[in-house]
């Protein structure tokens, strides 16, 4: 095996410290959020400050605001399982000289997070509404914790489809396999692009557990951490999807029993 070059060296480098980022500004929001405290809801459940706007606050800046909490949130969780898909991008690149490499990782890199954005602010949009709904209606909030079983039962199901296991193929195969790609600027963005869209499809199902779950509870965000990396690197992936979608449906199932008061 050949040593590391210096441009290799800085990838890493700078990958370790966009997750530590991205962990401590998440951990540091959770922290403030549980010290906002909750909203208690018919239903016996409870709403995040999250969902909330603050007194004084614009939609402007609580978008803002909660779109910096989602990209720092989506760096920790996903980098684990992204630095593989663009550490084969680089070696995929065809003719890239070593600062040029540097620059076309991080379009990669840009463009795959933009994804993330993209999908952040649909989320914030849905979560404020949903909110406002709930906190208007009782009768529907108090069906809220029925709907929570019901979603964490509908992604366990997700976990076993043909149209999960396409997605997670794509994921693990990324600039795999000896393929060369351009070593264009505009080929590298599209590239990154490509994977956000992919791996949002992928892992749409463990998102949707954690925004119904917490979004920011830091025990929900480390399990579906782990699920998302293992599925993406482990060797046989798409057996230990299904493995992990049959422990969401039995969650699911429990969830949906003891809301009805089944349990």
């Amino acid at each position: 095996m050949s040593r590391p070059t210096v441009s290799e060296h800085a990838f890493l480098g700078v990958s370790a410290l966009v997750f530590v980022t991205g962990a401590a500004v998440t951990i540091s929001r959770c922290a403030a959020m549980a010290a906002m405290g909750e909203v208690p809801m018919p239903g016996g459940w409870m709403l995040s400050a999250t969902w909330t706007r603050m007194c004084g606050e614009t939609w402007a800046e609580a978008a803002v605001s909660f779109l910096g909490m989602w990209i720092a949130m989506t760096a920790a969780m996903m980098l684990p399982s992204l630095l593989p898909m663009l550490w084969r991008y680089r070696h995929a690149v065809a003719g890239a000289a070593e600062r040029r490499l540097g620059l076309l990782t991080a379009l990669a890199g840009v463009g795959y997070f933009s994804v993330s954005a993209a999908f952040g602010m649909a989320v914030f949009l849905l979560g404020r509404a949903l909110a406002a709904i709930e906190m208007a209606a009782p009768a529907l909030a108090a069906a809220v914790p029925v709907a929570v079983g019901a979603v964490v039962l509908a992604a366990g199901a997700l976990q076993f489809t043909a149209w999960k296991a396409h997605h997670l193929a794509c994921c693990r195969e990324a600039a795999g396999h000896g393929c060369m790609m351009p070593a264009g600027v505009l080929a590298a963005w599209r590239h990154g692009v490509r994977l956000g869209l992919h791996c949002g499809s992928c892992c749409a199902g463990l998102t949707a557990i954690l925004l119904v779950v917490g979004i920011m509870d830091l025990r929900a965000m480390a399990l579906v951490t782990m699920a998302i990396t293992a599925e993406r690197l482990a060797p046989a992936g798409e057996r230990v999807a299904r493995a992990i979608g049959g422990i969401i449906v039995a969650t699911g199932l429990f969830l949906v029993a003891q809301a009805a008061g089944l349990c």
